[in-house]
């Protein structure tokens, strides 16, 4: 479903990212209640609050794929979009659902990033689109549709939180991440183009 969505959702990205800068004026806020940033920072019981809204939406995220009609026709219409319209699926509509998913998961991304640092950086999240792309892919997901997990994504996340903290450590410049994390992309596309032309 990126094949054909990546065009709008990078402009819609660049649009939000704009409107962000324009609304604050470049400048973070401050402020925030302390009832706001305990979702960032708080605990229940020995579990930080953010770890269980992970595992929740972890959690959610996979039986909607692996046990529900809706997370079927998600496949399908990655897998071969004209196959699944003739297959009377609403494709047009089951895209709809998915993207108003991924925008409010992007949202609940912001309110724990935001009440994380206890404050609104216009900026703050600038560049993460790239790790998430690069954990889905090496986890397994086809960008080219019909083919992942959400297991294996968990995987992909350990994996690419592994190698920045790594690079941290070792006081490698961000840029050097940025780097890494665009050519990580780059060998799993390739691989996963070998891997469907032998298919």
């Amino acid at each position: 479903m990126l094949k054909d969505g990546a065009g709008i959702t990078l402009a819609m990205l660049s649009i939000a990212r704009g409107f962000a800068f324009v609304y604050t004026q470049s400048k973070p806020i401050f402020g925030l209640p302390q009832s706001f940033n305990w979702i960032g920072q708080g605990y229940i019981g020995p579990i930080p609050v953010i770890v269980l809204i992970m595992i929740f939406c972890l959690a959610i995220a996979h039986i909607v794929l692996s046990k529900t009609c809706f997370g079927r026709y998600i496949y399908a219409i990655g897998s071969n979009e004209e196959v699944a319209k003739l297959c009377g699926i609403n494709v047009a509509r089951v895209k709809f659902i998915v993207y108003v998913i991924s925008g409010v998961l992007s949202s609940l991304g912001g309110v724990v990033l935001a009440s994380r640092l206890a404050t609104g950086q216009p900026a703050a999240a600038s560049g993460y689109e790239l790790n998430a792309i690069a954990a889905v892919v090496l986890g397994g997901t086809s960008l080219s549709g019909g083919k992942g997990g959400i297991g294996k994504t968990i995987i992909g996340i350990m994996t690419i939180g592994v190698i920045n903290n790594g690079l941290s450590l070792l006081r490698i410049s961000s840029y050097w991440q940025s780097i890494t994390m665009g050519l990580i992309i780059m060998i799993a596309v390739i691989l996963d183009k070998i891997n469907t032309r032998k298919k």
